[in-house]
């Protein structure tokens, strides 16, 4: 295994392999159990500039018609007006700005997420998995992510008032994410 340097980052752009990465969400049902789902066919770039390490250029665009929960009226409810509206607003995208060193291994994400044209800076707690060229001598490394956001905030607003109180839809989301990128090596 290699270890990937922020100079190595930053001589050439790095792909999202798409068939190698997750963006999962978590958020409460009924008030008593969490739905969880996902979205594939991600894409994006990475870069980074080793003259300024707390600056990143990241950029993903996340196919709103691609969402699973495992129902298939769910999921055409979640693509409907009431939620994501993918007829009007078919891409989830999120610009990453800048970095937050933590512990070895770990940093913060800054950066933009935008659904529905509203956009917010949210945090993702980002830990780097590992790095190495796979068999076809790319480069790749593997990162997984965390965060948390309100889905009233980006124009998510459909909800229903249960009989016994609360709500049918939570407002807190949980995002979950595994990402491997990679980069053909230089010939």
């Amino acid at each position: 295994m290699t270890t990937t340097t922020t100079t190595e980052i930053a001589t050439r752009p790095w792909q999202i392999d798409s068939s190698h990465t997750t963006a999962e969400f978590a958020v409460r049902h009924l008030m008593i159990s969490t739905v969880k789902g996902w979205f594939s066919d991600i894409s994006g770039t990475v870069e980074s500039d080793p003259a300024a390490p707390e600056l990143v250029n990241v950029d993903v665009k996340i196919p709103i018609a691609t969402i699973n929960t495992r129902d298939a009226k769910r999921d055409a409810h979640l693509k409907s007006a009431d939620f994501f509206d993918a007829e009007n607003h078919p891409w989830m995208t999120f610009k990453g700005k800048r970095v937050v060193q933590g512990a070895k291994g770990k940093f913060t994400l800054i950066g933009d997420l935008t659904i529905r044209d509203v956009t917010r800076e949210i945090q993702l707690a980002v830990t780097h998995e590992g790095s190495g060229s796979d068999p076809w001598g790319n480069e790749r490394m593997g990162f997984s992510a965390t965060g948390r956001l309100n889905r009233q905030d980006f124009g998510l607003k459909w909800n229903m008032a249960l009989e016994a109180g609360g709500v049918l839809v939570g407002d807190d989301v949980k995002i979950s994410l595994d990402v491997e990128i990679l980069r053909p090596t230089a010939s």
